[in-house]
């Protein structure tokens, strides 16, 4: 059965609701991001480009900071990383969250210390373990029980690490079934349920060069209710009562991972962190006294919620096609510098940027310029009804899971990005241009 979906529709008031604080419209059709207009980027850069608001990422590494003084807030890397943030990240006094031997060497060859880094991944690499170890890695998640032996072997007897265990709470939270990552049976962690999160846990206290530092869980992605996190923490803490009555384990760490929603479309919910961590606070210490433990020091996890609403994408229009009863608006990007609507049907608002339009609004797909009939960049959205070729369009909250998961299909390179702020803007990363992808190609 197929959905249909009404073209979303919005105010004056709420238009800019999700696009960062700087963002102002001086004159009708212009709009500006940490005083710079959108137009001027594109003119000076090209399309498709990246903008990120760098003010807007500082503001919420303090908004969370502040939310969350006593917890430890490491940036999840995989939502977007580049040199310029993890040097916005150790300004701010975050950590960070990494997933592979890539993302580590790049924050700490930046100058980032590595004991306040903490490398995931459910299948991590001989590369990404060597690569911890020899930087120096805070703690390392062990999310399978192969993982335990392997990563003893390379410590050493004399060496030392810290770790912890990423757990299944066995909680279904997340805005698609496939960013779901705290319910049982997928790859991540180890049930409680069944039993594997306790024995993995014996065995590495049978491990005298790794020290478990305490539990992680992540639930998944786009969560925006304050509940799923609640029973995470009577969950955890629960485990953690038994392995104190079965080991006198007493673990002063717990890792409650991200998956703080951001909206997309005004209107749409978001996580609201103030009840998150005065929730979270409150439900942690009436679980650890209740259970007669040491409450451990939190620790989060976020990566959208910091990276993505700091983020803009722009794109030209290169076609307009009206066929049958729809118009499709076709960009010179897609599903190359944003997979998100194909992967899980993520729907943004696009607005039109550059001129000022006096065309009532007309429903319209924008979609983009690679060969599959799901390269969709934004399905039944309103625009103005003379859209053309040669327009600008502008897709807020896109800081976060666009470069990061940006691929090298139909070999059109993948966009720049620039940082603006106080009317400056200058190029993070520079756009994959033809040599690059040729330079690669080394046989015949």
């Amino acid at each position: 059965m197929t959905t249909v979906h009404e073209p979303a529709v919005t105010t004056a008031a709420d238009a800019l609701s999700v696009w960062p604080a700087s963002a102002v419209e001086p004159r009708e059709g212009e709009l500006t991001v940490g005083g710079v207009p959108l137009a001027e980027v594109a003119d000076r850069f090209g399309t498709p480009v990246y903008v990120i608001d760098e003010d807007e990422v500082r503001e919420r590494c303090r908004t969370y900071r502040n939310a969350f003084p006593d917890a430890e807030v490491l940036y999840a890397a995989k939502a977007f990383l580049c040199r310029a943030m993890v040097h916005w990240m150790a300004e701010e006094g975050l950590g960070l969250d990494v997933c592979s031997a890539g993302e580590l060497e790049l924050a700490v060859t930046t100058g980032f210390p590595p004991e306040r880094i903490v490398l995931h991944g459910n299948a991590k690499s001989p590369c990404d373990l060597a690569a911890a170890l020899r930087l120096g890695v805070g703690r390392i998640v062990i999310d399978s029980p192969s993982e335990i032996a392997r990563l003893a072997a390379a410590v050493g007897p004399d060496g030392h690490q810290k770790v912890m265990v990423r757990v299944v709470p066995g909680i279904s939270a997340g805005g698609h079934e496939k960013i779901r990552t705290g319910t049982e049976d997928q790859k991540f962690g180890l049930s409680i349920s069944d039993g594997y999160a306790q024995h993995a846990i014996a065995r590495i206290l049978d491990q005298p060069q790794l020290e478990l530092t305490g539990l992680h869980c992540h639930l998944g992605s786009q969560i925006t209710s304050v509940k799923p996190y609640m029973a995470a923490v009577r969950r955890m803490v629960g485990l953690m009562a038994r392995l104190h009555e079965q080991h006198g384990l007493v673990l002063r760490e717990l890792d409650l991972g991200g998956g703080h929603g951001i909206a997309y479309r005004p209107g749409e919910p978001a996580l609201d962190l103030t009840a998150l961590a005065r929730k979270v606070r409150a439900e942690l210490t009436e679980a650890c006294t209740a259970a007669g433990l040491t409450v451990p020091r939190l620790i989060i996890e976020p990566g959208r919620a910091i990276a993505g609403p700091a983020g803009i994408a722009l794109y030209h229009v290169l076609s307009v096609k009206r066929t049958g009863a729809h118009t499709y608006v076709a960009v010179d990007g897609g599903m190359s510098d944003n997979p998100r609507p194909a992967l899980y049907g993520v729907r943004y608002a696009p607005r039109l940027v550059g001129r000022n339009s006096t065309a009532a609004p007309a429903p319209v797909t924008v979609v983009g310029r690679h060969c599959e009939a799901g390269d969709i960049v934004a399905a039944d959205v309103e625009l103005p009804d003379d859209i053309r070729p040669g327009d600008l369009l502008a897709v807020p909250a896109a800081g976060a899971y666009h470069l990061s998961m940006a691929s090298g299909y139909n070999l059109v390179g993948r966009p720049p990005v620039v940082a603006v702020d106080d009317g400056r803007a200058r190029l993070l990363i520079r756009r994959e241009s033809l040599e690059d992808i040729r330079s690669r190609d080394v046989g015949l």
